[in-house]
């Protein structure tokens, strides 16, 4: 069975840094491509950032220069630092994975943060 667990949520004043994490079992990490994204309320779910098995990288452009995706295939850990912060960043962020062997796509719970202004 698949697991993605998002942690590292908050709320944060504008301008301020959070540090998502999101640990995943079930799948072969290391091959997988992976993927945060984020809903606000009354809004579609939107791509933040993903990360390719091979460490490539891709971002919104709301959030280029700002947030840094990153993973760690020993942990079967992904991350996402976020810096200067802002309002509209306000949202609940999803980890997602594609399973290298089959491209089934999973998602985690989600986790809420709030950047106040």
């Amino acid at each position: 069975q698949v697991h993605l667990v998002e942690s590292g949520g908050g709320l944060v004043q504008a301008g301020g840094s959070l540090r998502l994490s999101c640990a995943v079992s079930g799948i072969i990490f290391s091959i997988s491509g992976m993927g945060w994204y984020r809903q606000a309320p009354g809004k579609q779910r939107e791509m933040v950032a993903r990360i390719s098995s091979g460490g490539s990288t891709f971002y919104a452009d709301s959030v280029k220069g700002r947030f840094t995706i990153s993973r760690d295939n020993t942990k079967n850990t992904m991350y996402l630092q976020m810096n200067s912060l802002k309002p509209e960043d306000t949202a609940v962020y999803y980890c997602n994975s594609v399973d290298g062997r089959n491209t089934r796509s999973y998602w985690g719970q989600g986790t809420q943060v709030t950047v106040s202004s």
